[in-house]
């Protein structure tokens, strides 16, 4: 007892009474004295494991800590939109990761209203999305703006068209996103605009299915212009001639929350102009 105590930098009065209270609240001795020796018992043996089995779980608890904290090696945690998914988000991820080799990602892809709640619920550290959050507490940075336009079948009348107006399309049957989508309420405003109410006959939760209806002819809709040889092959992506036919995206942070360092680092590649990536041509 006296080596232990001197070895914690307590008297040993002190920690007698401590482990005294340690086994008062086992409810058990947890060493056999003998001949005013202390000796190890069973009960003792117990705790002696959970309690190195604790430590060593402190130990990796700090260490894990320390590795989300190098802007170096730390781990960002983002979340993206589906339709993001093919060229924009990895494209950034291929030059964030040629600048920082060690920086890990966790990864989630979800809807715009999932992002949202991630965002707010703390389950992420940053978001790339579109169009902007409508959340008064997130912060945002744009960096890249897509086109809208309608995709039709390939044996449409619009689809020799170089651009097209919806107004034109009153009477078209419309594929489109549920009304909880983002894309939604953007395709809500242009249909006001041009001053229609289209009949809307399926509603879907990807774009790709609204791409694979429009092709097998159930009916047309609005989608982001996608990069060449990316859309559907029996589809023709017509520009719409609305000005304001168009998608911001950019990045989403909850500015309540301070940023991670590897997160914090990201963020600032990504509002760095060199690393905003081109508009995709049409």
């Amino acid at each position: 007892m006296t080596d232990a105590a001197a070895e914690l930098g307590v008297s040993q009065p002190t920690l007698s009474r401590a482990l005294g209270r340690l086994e008062a609240q086992v409810g058990a001795p947890l060493f056999d004295r003998i001949n005013r020796r202390l000796h190890l018992n069973s009960y003792g043996q117990i705790m002696v494991e959970h309690a190195r089995r604790s430590i060593r779980e402190m130990q990796s608890a700090s260490d894990r800590i320390a590795a989300l904290r190098d802007p170096d090696s730390g781990t960002v945690r983002l979340a993206f939109l589906h339709t993001l998914a093919s060229w924009f988000v990895p494209d950034l991820l291929r030059r964030f990761r040629s600048a920082a080799p060690m920086v890990q990602f966790a990864l989630t892809q979800a809807a715009s209203f999932e992002i949202d709640e991630l965002l707010s619920g703390g389950q992420v550290d940053l978001a790339i999305s579109a169009p902007r959050p409508q959340h008064a507490g997130f912060g945002w940075y744009q960096m890249h703006v897509e086109r809208l336009c309608l995709v039709v079948p390939r044996e449409h009348p619009f689809a020799t068209r170089s651009d097209v107006g919806l107004a034109e399309a009153a009477d078209e049957p419309f594929i489109a996103l549920g009304e909880a989508f983002a894309l939604r309420g953007l395709t809500n405003e242009l249909w006001d605009a041009a001053g229609i109410n289209p009949r809307v006959v399926f509603e879907a939760t990807e774009i790709p299915t609204m791409e694979g209806l429009v092709a097998a002819g159930f009916g047309i809709a609005v989608v982001p212009l996608p990069q060449p040889l990316r859309g559907e092959p029996l589809a023709a992506y017509v520009p719409l001639s609305h000005p304001q036919a168009e998608r911001p995206v950019g990045l989403a942070w909850l500015q309540a929350r301070s940023l991670p360092p590897a997160a914090e680092r990201f963020a600032e590649f990504l509002k760095t102009a060199d690393n905003a990536p081109v508009h995709p041509p049409p």
